[in-house]
């Protein structure tokens, strides 16, 4: 939660304080994403728990889409900052092009790991916006997971991993790869595995990967 909003005890409700209530209507529709998705987002919904009438809500967002983009923007960033974490966070290896392997695998387990864990979250980062979005291109290339994915195929370049023939338009070909499966496994037939059988489904789905990048064109 932002400075501006504050749990009330025993109502659960979000009280909105201190002039930020864009923030606060964020924050409220944030956690309603959390638990219900994309279509849990409700603008008036937000304004009451923030405390605020629905009027003084639509002096700040003029409609839900207005809101749930925000909240998308969020949802992103969550998932990028998860993947960055676990980028930072494993023991690097000696040798570079073996480290390089490692980050893009750490990529891939941290996305779907976001996945399982936050499903409103990931859910909502991915919905279809009702409304165009201009340069959609340029947009999907600064979104932060995209990029980090971006840094490290270059990193398995450098380090002789990937041919260099092969890099131009690899970010999508391995998003796509593990998107799917955080998908299958979040919404669809594979929900019904057990750990044990998710657990395998992703590591094989990792080697399989791997294998593709690092395999002959």
């Amino acid at each position: 939660m932002s400075q501006a909003a504050s749990r009330v005890r025993g109502t659960g409700r979000t009280s909105y304080h201190h002039g930020d209530l864009p923030n606060a209507l964020a924050d409220a529709a944030t956690e309603m994403a959390r638990v219900g998705g994309p279509d849990a987002i409700v603008l008036r919904a937000a304004a009451r728990a923030a405390g605020v009438s629905a009027a003084a809500a639509y002096r700040h967002f003029a409609d839900h889409d207005e809101l749930l983009q925000v909240v998308r923007e969020r949802a992103i960033d969550a998932l990028g900052a998860a993947m960055r974490t676990s980028l930072d966070a494993g023991q690097p290896l000696a040798d570079p092009a073996a480290e390089s392997l490692r980050r893009m695998h750490a990529l891939g387990r941290a996305y779907i790991d976001f996945a399982l864990t936050n499903p409103g979250l990931f859910r909502t980062a991915f919905c279809r916006p009702d409304s165009p979005v201009p340069d959609v291109a340029d947009k999907i290339a600064s979104r932060r997971p995209y990029a980090l994915v971006s840094g490290v195929l270059d990193e398995l370049v450098e380090h002789g991993v990937l041919d260099a023939a092969r890099r131009p338009g690899a970010e999508i070909s391995a998003w796509a790869a593990v998107h799917g499966l955080a998908t299958l496994l979040v919404d669809g037939p594979l929900a019904l595995l057990t750990e044990e059988q998710r657990e395998m489904a992703i590591d094989r789905h990792s080697e399989f990967v791997l294998n593709g990048i690092t395999g002959p064109r």
